[in-house]
């Protein structure tokens, strides 16, 4: 029970990667507060998960992109625990495009959940953090590296969630609050859902050394990892959970 009596939250946790974070960090002993933007349902489903094996949890609904509901629940957050171990900033959003179709609304959307969002809730988990204080952990992607065809806006989020990662890490390891990001690969989610089939999904197979692709169950043991006291010298990094995918894959 690596995370015994942590207190976590997980953003975009009714569903995926986030809900596999959930429930791995809810294993290890964490009370984990499985935030939701819209499914209700898949957000009790996790939360029932992690009870079923002993675990304690609550699902509390907010946009990530809006301030307002950061503050509420963040501030529910300390109301009911008292402070902050653990923040994963998972939520995301996603549209697929050529440039030549690029609107606005598309690039804002994703900025605004991808980006702002995750500067939101570390805003306001640093309020609650302990003395002692914690573990921040931004879900990225590889294609902030190695972005593929029409992933241009999306790519560009996950990059400026790395660099950020690396700058905060330095503005906040005074307090000590540590920083990192995880880059996952090619990974099987409701999100991801037939993204993967046809030719397309046969190219980014064959260029991934492990030769499947990854479930959010991959994924999760790095971030109990970087959550945990064992990783209290690490923090800027950005790690990738890919398969040994280099480049897009194909």
């Amino acid at each position: 029970m690596r995370l015994h009596g942590k207190i976590a939250v997980v953003t975009g946790a009714s569903s995926g990667i986030g809900a596999g974070i959930a429930k791995a960090l809810g294993a290890e002993g964490a009370t984990v507060v499985v935030n939701y933007a819209t499914s209700k349902k898949g957000a009790d489903g996790v939360v029932a998960a992690i009870e079923a094996t002993g675990g304690r949890a609550v699902a509390i609904q907010a946009d990530m992109s809006r301030s307002a509901d950061v503050v509420r629940l963040f501030e529910t957050v300390k109301a009911n625990h008292g402070k902050l171990d653990v923040l994963v900033n998972n939520a995301g959003f996603a549209i697929f495009e050529m440039v030549a179709d690029l609107t606005e609304e598309a690039f804002h959307k994703q900025f605004n959940v991808n980006v702002l969002g995750y500067f939101l809730g570390i805003r306001e988990g640093l309020k609650i953090f302990g003395d002692k204080g914690g573990s921040i952990i931004n879900i990225s992607s590889i294609l902030s590296t190695d972005p593929y065809l029409a992933s241009s806006v999306y790519a560009a989020t996950k990059g400026a969630v790395d660099t950020m990662t690396f700058a905060l890490a330095r503005e906040l390891g005074s307090r000590g609050v540590r920083v990192n990001s995880i880059l996952p690969g090619h990974t099987n989610t409701p999100a991801t859902d037939g993204n993967f089939a046809g030719a397309l999904g046969e190219k980014l197979l064959a260029g991934t050394p492990l030769g499947r692709f990854g479930e959010p169950e991959d994924i999760a043991p790095l971030a109990v990892f970087l959550a945990s006291d064992e990783s209290n010298w690490i923090t800027g990094e950005s790690i990738r959970a890919a398969g040994g995918v280099r480049g897009v894959g194909y």
